[in-house]
């Protein structure tokens, strides 16, 4: 591993505003919404190492309104209603992703977090680039590609019933193989009221094949609002990169935060810092032992040898793994 030779930034020395990051001319570093990943204690490491936007985990629209468990598990923050013990009072603002077929619940979901949460503005999406087949089955993720004028009126029936002026209404997208009636549905979704798009450069039917990164290019050049682009970014060079390609105003990243969550500070693979620093984290708010092990799984992919990804892979405690970094990092 990496010494810790890089400064990072802290989010309290961020503008906080998502609109104020997207009219900063800066690339804007976003965290992607991940099914048990993207909770609390992962968000509160990434922004600590320079990532300026982060997306609570994919939430179904239905179990947020009606469970409190639910809203507990997925939708913690470091201020508000939810409030464990604080670690970074300059963490203010969460990304709800909420999925649903239904208007009703998709706006009851909306209207609830607004309702519950006292930070500057609260993210509402509606979900048209997840390709799991449970969700296509559901009739919301990525089918709702095909179905602009529902994320029209989705998009409407949110921005009539929230007062809260800085409410953030967002839409994420994956791309028709018409490119044209990706256009159309981004212009009929700005037209209604979205703040900004996030475009993963894939057809619902594609999952590895390379990014069409030109096609993003052309949503954000029929745009006139921020566009966010996403797929296949695994280090800072590449964010960048990529914005060059395309033009758009942020990069979102999720696989490459996984595997190295102090990727937007500039770090080619995860420092011991950050390791250490996700330990605290991750004990600080009583992250389940499972979600634990599998950040450090990932954190330490590249940076161990197999020999001792099966010794540590098969730990399965958490006093155990505390030992295991003590032993061979010094952590």
């Amino acid at each position: 591993m990496k010494s810790d030779c890089i400064q990072t930034t802290t989010c309290q020395e961020r503008k906080k505003d998502p609109m104020e990051m997207f009219h900063s001319g800066q690339l804007v570093k976003v965290c992607a919404p991940m099914v048990r990943y993207s909770k609390l204690a992962f968000r509160t490491l990434v922004r600590k190492y320079s990532c300026d936007l982060c997306y609570t985990p994919m939430i179904v629209a239905a179990d947020f309104v009606r469970s409190v468990k639910a809203r507990d598990s997925e939708f913690t923050t470091n201020q508000g209603p939810y409030k464990p013990r604080m670690i970074d009072p300059g963490v203010r603002s969460a990304f709800l992703r909420a999925l649903s077929s239904h208007l009703d619940s998709r706006l009851d979901s909306c209207l609830t977090a607004s309702s519950l949460v006292r930070f500057q503005t609260i993210f509402q999406s509606a979900q048209s680039d997840l390709p799991k087949m449970w969700a296509m089955a559901e009739g919301y993720g990525a089918c709702l590609i095909n179905k602009p004028e529902l994320v029209q009126d989705m998009v409407k029936q949110v921005r009539n019933q929230v007062e809260n002026p800085r409410f953030s209404v967002s839409i994420k997208i994956r791309i028709h193989d018409d490119l044209t009636r990706t256009v159309d549905l981004c212009r009929k979704a700005e037209a209604t009221g979205v703040s900004w798009i996030t475009v993963h450069g894939r057809t619902v039917e594609e999952r590895h094949q390379p990014v069409h990164y030109e096609a993003i290019k052309i949503i954000k050049d029929n745009a006139s609002i921020p566009v966010i682009a996403n797929g296949d970014i695994r280090s800072l060079k590449e964010a960048e990169n990529v914005r060059h390609i395309t033009g758009t105003d942020g990069v979102m990243v999720a696989r490459g935060l996984l595997a190295n969550p102090a990727m937007f500070a500039g770090y080619e693979e995860t420092p011991l810092k950050c390791v250490s620093d996700w330990v605290d984290i991750a004990l600080e708010l009583g992250t389940p032992y499972i979600c634990f092990h599998q950040h450090l799984m990932y954190m330490m992919e590249k940076i161990t040898s197999r020999q001792e990804k099966r010794v540590f892979n098969a730990l399965s405690s958490t006093s155990a793994v505390l030992d295991y970094l003590r032993d061979h990092y010094g952590i």
